[in-house]
């Protein structure tokens, strides 16, 4: 049985490093959409991994959707061989994030540590988790340079907008061949007692109605393609959410709310365009002949994407035999599968027995209600040894005054290290 007393003291005198660490990587404002200062984060990774004996490479995703030579979709990759042939395991994070929205009370960019929470975008989601990975790694290489096999760390772009130009990408390249990569945990904030298995399928799409455009005085001589929405709204409302809110899964997913199917509607434009701010003037006076929504619907495993896609099509086709000069247009935006790991994968089983011995009771086995890059690593990668596992409070993420708990860090990152002492280390318990 292998003392892993000196893993757990090196952790321990890394905590001033990881607050650190961790506010380095927040005051990057990686926002994205557009997907800023990709290369940047990518740079101090790059120094930061390199000190600690890490090879990296720095790719771009050249041709992804948003690439540009403004906005460079980059990624890096860093690989650490031990002393001999073993598995390799890998800790994938993205490193951008959402916009910052309204209703902070502290900088959104400034990473301030307040009563041992450092608050920041990102912070939860998951820049936390990828500071936890890293101190997690150089500890244990620092207390067992002759490990077994290799550990990798990812720091990805564009996760928050489908993961195109980052895991997907080095996916397609082969970066997540079983052949090469037989452990993958990404450290999504699921809460330091969950083992996160996997995740709902979702559905982007775009619905337009239209009308014809007349005087606004004399609306008669138009159609308001904005009241043929409204019917479409209409309908969702009477019909397609009540029948969603009948469907259950057997996923573990949370919270409670994500069990059943779920759609939301992300935006709606009908009209003549907004705007520019420096525009004071008044509108033009005219019935609108276009109105466009946004859905996101996130669907269950026990639900085909046939189906997702048929329900809709059906009732939009509904109103168009109902419906007076009713007509529309339907442009799928993109689809992601459900991904599913077994709890009884390795990466999984390791995770929770190592969350039973640091929190004394057994880990819990959850599905996230939102996709996240699992999806690419297993339809891409062919790599199913892949779960969820970080730091941080799910219902943070993408809110105002987001943070990160630097003992919960500090927990992650005694399981993260003891896991890859017990698949790294041969003579481990």
């Amino acid at each position: 049985m292998t003392d892993l007393t000196p893993l757990l003291a090196r952790i321990a005198d890394k905590r001033d490093d990881l607050i650190a660490l961790t506010q380095d990587l927040i005051r990057i404002p990686t926002l994205n959409p557009p997907g800023e200062n990709y290369r940047d984060i990518c740079d101090y990774l790059d120094r930061r991994l390199s000190k600690s004996g890490f090879t990296t490479e720095l790719i771009r995703a050249h041709g992804t959707p948003g690439d540009c030579e403004k906005y460079p979709r980059w990624n890096i990759v860093a690989h650490k061989s031990g002393g001999s042939a073993g598995d390799c395991v890998h800790f994938n994070s993205h490193t951008d994030v959402v916009e910052v929205g309204n209703g902070w009370t502290t900088d959104p960019f400034g990473g301030d540590l307040i009563d041992g929470k450092i608050y920041g975008r990102g912070a939860c989601d998951m820049k936390g988790g990828l500071a936890t990975s890293i101190i997690a790694a150089e500890a244990f290489i620092e207390t067992f340079p002759d490990f077994a096999g290799a550990i990798e760390i990812s720091g990805t772009a564009d996760e928050e907008s489908g993961g195109y130009g980052g895991v997907a990408y080095l996916a397609e390249k082969g970066y997540f061949n079983p052949a090469k990569v037989q452990h993958v945990i990404i450290p999504e904030p699921l809460n330091k007692d969950r083992v996160c298995l996997g995740h709902r399928g979702g559905w982007w799409a775009e619905i337009e109605t239209f009308g014809e455009i007349a005087h606004g005085s004399m609306p008669f001589l138009g159609d308001c393609a904005v009241r043929h929405m409204g019917a479409v709204l209409d309908k969702f409302e009477t019909d397609l959410f009540p029948a969603m809110a009948t469907r259950r899964t057997d996923m573990p997913v949370v919270p409670e709310g994500a069990r059943q199917s779920t759609m939301n509607i992300n935006s709606i434009h009908g009209g003549q365009k907004e705007q520019n701010d420096d525009f004071n003037g008044l509108p033009a006076h005219c019935v609108p002949d276009s109105c466009r929504i946004v859905i996101d619907r996130r669907f269950l495993d026990e639900e085909p994407l046939d189906q997702v896609r048929g329900e809709v099509t059906a009732l939009l086709d509904g109103l168009k035999s109902s419906r007076d000069k009713f007509s529309y247009d339907l442009r799928e935006i993109n689809h992601v599968l459900p991904s599913m790991t077994d709890r009884n994968a390795p990466i999984a089983a390791t995770l929770a027995g190592q969350i039973e011995k640091v929190l004394g009771k057994p880990a819990e086995f959850v599905a996230s209600p939102g996709t996240y890059d699992q999806k690419h690593i297993d339809r891409i990668g062919k790599l199913k040894n892949c779960v969820a596992y970080g730091p941080g409070i799910l219902e943070l993420a993408h809110k105002p005054d987001e943070y990160i708990g630097v003992d919960d860090m500090m927990v992650s990152a005694q399981i993260m290290a003891r896991s890859l002492a017990a698949l790294l280390l041969p003579t481990d318990d």
